[in-house]
């Protein structure tokens, strides 16, 4: 079972990189991708398997009253959990890894009928002329260049 999911990421990762896309290179747009339901960040491989957004599966979907788009395709995350089983041989107990996977549907994108539960802070100030304003009044401070869609600080 375990390596139907490996063979099933390594193609989607394969996917990407002809579609001329870099899984672990992410843009800052987005954000991060995230469970809908729990809000908590998906980590590991998810990470290049997903998009920024927030994603559930079909039933936390249907039971939330929502609806999946007609045509939209699922995405893959999976999911590590360790068993506890009884070794036939010692009849000790002892951990194996369990490797699952489900899919999810971006609730943005892919979903009618739910809201995202994302809250957004606004600030009631202008951050460029704050980061201007503290540029300027930087004494003998390091010279820097802008490319556009990085988020770095490059030094000359």
């Amino acid at each position: 079972m375990s390596k139907k999911i490996y063979e099933m990421i390594t193609n989607q990762i394969i996917e990407k990189l002809e579609q001329g896309v870099i899984p672990w290179r992410k843009p800052w747009v987005n954000g991060i991708a995230v469970n809908w339901k729990t809000q908590k960040a998906y980590r590991g491989i998810n990470t290049m398997l997903l998009d920024g957004g927030e994603y559930a599966t079909f039933k936390q979907i249907k039971e939330a009253g929502g609806k999946v788009k007609k045509g939209e395709k699922s995405q893959i995350v999976v999911f590590w959990k360790m068993l506890k089983v009884e070794d036939e041989e010692t009849e000790k107990e002892k951990k194996i890894p369990l490797l699952r996977y489900y899919r999810v549907f971006n609730i943005g994108t892919q979903v009618e009928g739910l809201e995202t539960k994302r809250t957004y802070e606004t600030f009631d100030h202008d951050p460029i002329e704050e980061a201007e304003k503290i540029k300027k009044d930087y004494f003998n401070g390091p010279s820097y260049s802008f490319q556009s869609g990085r988020a770095i600080l490059c030094p000359l």
